[in-house]
């Protein structure tokens, strides 16, 4: 089924149960840093420029809600905005980006203003879940690696 264009979440949304079943066993773990960044997106309109902002928008939320909190010092294989992540979308070749906050695209980020970034931030090395595409189909994404931010004081 290809959902274009929606407006709102349909009320039979399957996306979510797909998420809740995947978060059971593993789960995702946000950073208070990462939930304040999600938020701020939410809040302050950062997800306007996303192909479909509603659609966006209602995933963010949840993985809020589905997400727990990540233990501190974080760990390295724990995908979190800042950090270089290798992944793999249902077969294709590996990519890889720096995960950015920021609303605004450059090259070499992945943005968790989108589908792919919402998708990857909470995520642990070697995790595969569902990922939900902007034309509402859904594929299988892992993450191959994770390099922690240069920056980072994590262990």
């Amino acid at each position: 089924m290809t959902i274009i264009k929606m407006n709102r979440l349909p009320e039979s949304s399957d996306f979510r149960s797909l998420y809740e079943r995947s978060s059971l066993g593993a789960g995702f773990l946000l950073t208070v840093e990462d939930r304040l960044g999600i938020e701020r997106l939410l809040h302050g309109r950062g997800t306007r420029n996303a192909p479909n902002p509603t659609l966006l928008n209602g995933f963010l939320n949840h993985k809020l809600r589905i997400s727990r909190g990540a233990p501190w010092p974080t760990p390295p294989e724990l995908v979190v905005a800042g950090c270089h992540v290798t992944y793999m979308i249902s077969g294709e070749g590996a990519r890889s980006g720096v995960l950015s906050m920021s609303p605004t695209s450059a090259p070499g980020r992945i943005l968790v203003a989108s589908l792919l970034g919402a998708t990857l931030v909470g995520m642990r090395k070697m995790q595969k879940v569902p990922l939900l595409r902007d034309d509402g189909r859904i594929e299988t994404i892992v993450v191959l690696d994770v390099i922690p931010a240069p920056d980072d004081d994590t262990a």
